[in-house]
């Protein structure tokens, strides 16, 4: 059996690992000329089962129209983008009624559960470098309402085997101390022991040339421009390097997988939201110990080896993939709100600002399984989860494909 996969982000190039260790005859396809290019290439770096909440919260509506067009909000929206996102905002908003968040939650958390214990599993079999540190992660709040919500959601997900403890200002300043200046704002934090950091880049880059050497073909610089089909069956696709013959295609591109789809009649409900982070060589002194989210701020901090990975806000633009130095301003002067210890200076040549499209679906749920077309199988919508979702919704993938019972249900996640 052969099978494609398009798209050789996290996502993309963990499908084809596990299809390839399946013992699946496997091409992996990009557009690009490296893994990770896209939306894998500088996220937060966090691996999270305990931040699994869609981004469709009940009341993002009115946090939406509070913060339309302004360049310091967290969540902006920019109305030139309204026309080509409207049918997946009506179904975003539709998704955010509590019954379906809090529903769509336990389902992310699930999947991010079972995915954090098959990275282990990879890990401890391929020994990746990709700064990988079981450090839990902190999340810290100012406000009380938002604390005792968060709390709630956590004992929520605890069925779901998502642990977590709670912490006062004063244990927040001795396990933290890079937090003792603002330890007197805070009204607590939620710690996550079993939450983990990586970078996403590196994990990806190390996969595909661990892929390679187990046998799979890599495409770079290759882009799906049409689909091949036999008697309504999916049987390759046309490239730009020519057509290339397939038992199977599984699509696990980004923002650009509604377009395709299209082609086939079938609408995926995914739209690009865009992101920020900002990555800082730092002495070990202004370092934080642990992985940080700053609930107040919208952001998190990120220790990554030598370095921090500052990462916030959530960009309604469409494809605009340009980098705005104000949203990377904005960013850090978040940062700064929550570590107030950090330098006034930075070295322009040693700041590395980035920004990206995450494909996020409008139930905020991945979207991965089969489709009604034979032979066609997807991967994507994860949004911002989907570093954590990689190694979980590769496997569900894999035994989709292979037509095996998947360790969870599929029905929540299928298209």
């Amino acid at each position: 059996m052969h099978v494609i996969v398009i798209g050789a982000g996290v996502t993309g190039t963990a499908t084809a690992w596990y299809l390839r260790a399946a013992g699946i005859d496997v091409t992996l396809v990009d557009a690009a000329d490296l893994p990770a290019r896209g939306a894998s290439a500088a996220n937060g770096g966090m691996l999270h089962a305990s931040h699994a909440e869609p981004w469709n919260a009940p009341g993002v509506s009115w946090d939406l129209l509070r913060y339309v067009g302004r360049d310091s909000s967290p969540l902006l929206l920019r109305p030139r983008a309204l026309p080509g996102i409207l049918p997946w905002g009506i179904e975003f908003l539709w998704n955010s009624r509590r019954s379906r968040f809090e529903r769509n939650t336990l389902h992310n958390a699930r999947l991010a559960e079972y995915a954090l214990r098959q990275l282990r599993d990879l890990q401890r079999q391929l020994q990746l470098d990709f700064q990988f540190v079981e450090s839990g992660i902190l999340k810290i709040f100012q406000d009380p309402e938002s604390l005792r919500r968060n709390r709630s959601a956590s004992q929520a997900m605890a069925d779901a085997g998502v642990r977590f403890e709670d912490w006062d200002s004063e244990r927040v300043a001795a396990e933290e101390p890079a937090l003792a200046p603002i330890a007197h704002r805070l009204c607590g934090a939620l710690y996550f022991p079993d939450d983990a950091i990586g970078n996403a880049a590196a994990f990806t880059r190390e996969l595909a040339t661990a892929a390679q050497h187990a046998g799979v073909r890599w495409c770079p610089n290759t882009r799906v421009t049409r689909w091949r089909l036999f008697r309504g069956h999916i049987n390759g696709v046309e490239t730009s390097a020519g057509p290339m013959a397939a038992d199977a295609v599984v699509l696990a591109s980004g923002f650009a997988a509604p377009e395709l789809l299209r082609q086939l009649g079938l609408r995926l409900p995914v739209a690009p939201v865009k992101g920020y982070s900002l990555t800082l060589d730092l002495p070990e002194v202004w370092r934080p110990r642990l992985p940080i989210i700053d609930d107040a701020n919208k952001v998190v901090l990120t220790p990554l080896g030598g370095q921090l990975r500052l990462a916030g806000t959530a960009e309604f633009t469409g494809t605009d993939l340009r980098l705005n130095p104000s949203r990377v301003a904005n960013v850090l002067a978040q940062c700064r709100r929550t570590l107030p210890r950090l330098p006034e200076y930075f070295d322009a040549a040693t700041m590395e600002p980035w920004t990206g499209l995450r494909p996020m679906s409008a139930r905020g749920t991945p979207i991965l399984g089969p489709t009604r077309v034979p032979g066609l199988f997807l991967n994507t919508g994860a949004g911002h989860l989907g570093w954590t979702f990689a190694c979980g919704s590769a496997c569900l993938l894999r035994d989709s494909v292979l037509g095996v019972d998947p360790a969870l249900p599929l029905d929540p996640f299928l298209l």
